[in-house]
């Protein structure tokens, strides 16, 4: 059975588990709750379908601030969890400090980088799934001004931004592209309210498409979309069934493979720096019954060329990540 904690209990419950299974995988989410139908909700999709299809168990945490972060990690390397899964790039500082103190401890961080022998550093090329999608809204707009709604404003964040803008631009030169980030703390992954209204002035912008990376606040921006009769995008996990017929499309981040792959890795998990793309399956696009009649023929055919030709180094998105511009975008 899976341990389902919050924070103040999890002295307790820990170390009921740890008496239970020494070995129990763990995963730590990020601000914003497991339930967030974006990111978080991602990582525990895939611990969840390790569990199913393994018989395991693990333990999980949901933090409430970033004060709990380093005691987090602690507590479930002294009760014997192995590997640790931490999602969200907010966990690198805090594991760069706990990791030489639990050297048999295998450690994984989603979207940071931590030098350690015993860490697994997962990182995505979120700007090749995000041109890909920005393909599809340029493609899809009728007024050629297409949106971006990012969470915290951060390196990360502007990268899909980047990447969006380029796609976009490569299906419209033309194309108008309007960004805005929801704030620069981590509140501004949960903010629904912020999001619904940041949407609504795009929209009064000409914005007939727009792309939400921005954690729990995306769901906001996909609702005030779905409500103004226009197209929204969502990010992490196929959001598609959220407003049937009106998301266009989701960025997929597989945050689920990531913890999937990590637990199955087991003790044996090897440390060093991975990197999930187009090319081995670590980012895309979704299609299904909920979007099937929104996605013409013609812009899946362009844009899986187009990721044929990512994954095979032929067309290189920029990442404005490694230099802090994007060729595509003013922020």
């Amino acid at each position: 059975m899976t341990l389902t904690t919050k924070f103040l209990s999890a002295t307790a419950a820990l170390a009921l588990s740890a008496g239970a299974a020494f070995a129990d995988p763990a995963i730590i989410y990020d601000l914003g709750g497991k339930f967030d139908k974006s990111f978080n909700e991602s990582a525990y999709n895939g611990a969840e379908r390790w569990a199913k299809e393994t018989g395991g168990t693990y333990a999980e945490v949901e933090i409430q601030t970033d004060a709990q972060r380093e005691q987090a990690i602690r507590r479930f390397a002294e009760a014997g969890n192995n590997p640790i899964v931490m999602a969200g790039f907010s966990w690198s500082t805090p594991l760069s400090e706990v990791a030489a103190d639990y050297p048999d401890t295998k450690f994984a961080v989603i979207d940071g980088v931590v030098e350690a022998e015993n860490v697994r550093s997962i990182v995505f090329s979120e700007q090749e799934g995000s041109y890909l999608v920005g393909m599809m809204a340029a493609m899809a707009s009728e007024t050629g001004t297409v949106g971006f709604i990012g969470g915290m404003d951060i390196p990360l964040i502007r990268r899909f931004a980047c990447g969006y803008a380029q796609g976009a631009k490569a299906v419209n030169a033309d194309a108008t592209v309007i960004a805005n980030m929801t704030g620069t703390t981590p509140a501004a992954w949960n903010d629904p309210v912020k999001g619904s209204e940041l949407t609504q002035a795009q929209i009064s912008q000409g914005a007939d498409v727009v792309y939400a990376a921005a954690g729990g606040t995306g769901v906001g921006v996909l609702q005030t979309a779905a409500d103004s009769g226009i197209l929204s995008i969502g990010v992490d996990s196929n959001q598609n069934y959220l407003h049937p017929g009106k998301v266009l499309t989701s960025m997929l981040k597989r945050v689920d493979n990531a913890v999937f792959d990590s637990f199955s890795a087991g003790e044996g998990l090897e440390a060093g720096f991975n990197v999930m793309g187009v090319a081995n399956g670590g980012v895309g696009y979704s299609l299904d019954e909920f979007n099937a009649s929104l996605v013409s023929d013609e812009m899946k055919a362009a844009v899986d060329a187009a990721a044929a030709e990512i994954a095979s180094g032929a067309l290189s998105v920029h990442d404005y990540m490694s230099d802090e511009t994007c060729p595509a975008l003013e922020f």
